[in-house]
């Protein structure tokens, strides 16, 4: 694989939201091999097991983007110690209907900023949880869990703080790195 293209999203909707600021760093900080697309979540309707076999463009064109992407790039806020509904209907929207998952087997990195000190902690451990459901292969190391937000990014939402920056090019790194690693797995047969 030469190029590994990877899906980035915030579940966050608010237009200066600091976890979609941070894909936009991660963009500027991909080695070579790698490309990032950044899929915004906010024209994804409320999800409805009523339409899960009909479903919305937004929704299919979100599942698509899944399935040709080699990797997923989630940055997370935190909610009440957990994840935002955003994010989990669009993970659920991509799940439906049962048997036609779009997330099956994708290598996952997670990343989140948040105006606490501790960070996305909690609803990164939250959302390991959903993404093991998912049969999906998080990237266990480096953690980024930023915080708080207000250190690492200026007033216009640039981030200011090298180490955060450094962080996130060691993950995406780590992340091409594991895609590849479970690309090999496949065709050697170790891994499904």
């Amino acid at each position: 694989m030469s190029i590994v293209n990877i899906l980035g999203f915030a579940g966050s909707l608010r237009e200066k939201s600091y976890n979609r600021a941070a894909l936009r760093v991660a963009r500027q900080l991909l080695p070579e091999d790698a490309h990032l697309e950044i899929f915004d979540l906010s024209p994804i309707t409320p999800f409805s097991e009523d339409q899960e076999k009909t479903p919305p463009a937004a929704v299919s064109d979100f599942k698509r983007a899944i399935r040709t992407a080699d990797a997923i790039l989630i940055a997370t806020p935190e909610y009440n110690y957990s994840i935002p509904g955003v994010l989990k209907n669009a993970i659920d929207w991509a799940s439906r209907p049962y048997g036609d998952s779009a997330w099956g087997g994708k290598p996952v990195a997670l990343l989140g900023v948040s105006a606490g000190r501790f960070g996305t902690a909690r609803a990164q451990a939250h959302l390991r949880q959903v993404l093991l459901s998912l049969d999906m292969h998080p990237l266990n190391k480096p953690e980024i869990m930023i915080g708080p937000a207000s250190a690492a990014f200026d007033t216009s939402g640039e981030m200011k703080d090298d180490k955060a920056r450094e962080l996130i090019r060691k993950q995406l790194k780590a992340l091409v790195a594991w895609t590849q690693a479970l690309n090999q797995g496949r065709a050697l047969g170790l891994v499904s």
